[in-house]
């Protein structure tokens, strides 16, 4: 076994606390990475919180993970040691169902999918994330990080990242399309810069007129404000596809007055109350509602390649974990631009 320190919370109500625990030793698959940074997802929030239901404490959060790999087992041919590793949503699936032989374990219907944390392995014992001195895992589920990106840059990729480039690409997004992303924070402003990249048309839609010009910095070609409901009527049944990416409740109805016929509206946000959505929204035009969750890691490492191709990493603001109940705190508030990375040698100083 391998003492580990981290961060952890051991209620809905505790807060994160320092926390110590102990890795499994590798397996002749396994690799262990010394985590260098990690990025703070809203959906950390959501389940250090319970808000989303059936949370398991203690629970060590993060899943945007990056880091050196320190050990390899004697059949590891991914990674070696030395080389720059991650590890984004989840760590184990069944591998047998369709899948996970299609390359989209997200979708393993297998029952056997293991969250990077807030999750169960096979036998029992918890899964903990990316708050944390370093992870072992399967080599099936690390990525391999260019040193052409920014290594605290490019945690958030291992989320934010490839939830927007997934479906951008399973939409085929590209040039002649006039794209539409809701939404300027971590999501959405990952979700900006692969749109432009991909060479479509891009409307950045933003409450915030503090964010319009960040918003064409990052590649938007038109900002549109949503206070003003008149700027809905002027681009009307004018859109490709839109994607949405906001967590916070909100009608989903004049966004989908923006497609054209055939038109998608794809939602990578996770709102805590249901919407209601008018029929005739969908049916006059024959549009589409959709979801879109992460992507396989086939995919996440496709991602990871166009980034350092493209020089495409996230907006960042480095952190300490001494900080991380002042930094929930503000990505409630929205006072983030935009994603906060943990800079994880910062857990010598805290444990």
């Amino acid at each position: 076994m391998s003492h580990t320190s981290a961060y952890a919370a051991l209620s809905k109500t505790s807060g994160l606390k320092p926390f110590a625990f102990e890795r499994r030793v590798i397996g002749p698959t396994d690799i262990k990475i010394e985590i260098l940074f990690c990025g703070v997802c809203h959906s950390d929030i959501h389940q250090v919180r319970d808000e989303w239901g059936g949370s398991i404490y203690p629970m060590v959060p993060g899943h945007e993970i990056v880091g050196r790999v320190v050990e390899a087992g004697r059949a590891v041919k991914k990674l070696k040691v030395g080389d720059l590793g991650g590890v984004g949503c989840m760590v184990e699936s069944c591998r047998a169902c369709e899948s996970c032989k299609a390359g989209e374990e997200q979708y393993c219907t297998g029952d056997k999918l293991v969250w990077t944390y807030n999750s169960l392995f096979k036998d029992g014992t918890p899964a903990y994330g990316g708050y944390s001195s370093h992870i072992v895992v399967d080599e099936a589920f690390a990525l391999k990080i260019s040193p052409k990106l920014d290594p605290a840059a490019a945690a958030p990729l291992l989320c934010a990242g490839i939830t927007t480039y997934s479906p951008l690409k399973h939409w085929k997004v590209g040039p002649g399309q006039r794209v539409g992303i809701v939404g300027l924070g971590g999501l959405g402003h990952m979700g900006l810069k692969f749109a432009h990249a991909m060479g479509a048309e891009v409307f950045q839609f933003t409450t915030s007129t503090s964010k319009v010009s960040d918003a064409k910095r990052l590649g938007a070609d038109q900002v549109v404000l949503t206070s003003d409901p008149g700027n809905f009527d002027k681009l009307a049944r004018s859109f490709d596809f839109i994607l949405d990416t906001v967590s916070g409740v909100h009608d989903v109805t004049p966004y989908l007055g923006l497609l054209r016929r055939n038109g998608s509206m794809v939602l990578v946000g996770v709102p805590e109350k249901p919407f209601a959505v008018q029929a005739f929204s969908l049916i006059l035009g024959r549009r589409s509602l959709a979801g879109s969750g992460i992507g396989g890691i086939r995919e996440t490492q496709e991602m990871l390649d166009y980034c350092a191709d493209h020089g495409i990493v996230s907006e960042i603001e480095l952190t300490s974990i001494q900080k991380i109940n002042e930094v929930y705190e503000r990505v409630v508030k929205n006072d983030v631009k935009y994603r906060f990375v943990i800079d994880m040698q910062s857990l010598a100083q805290a444990t």
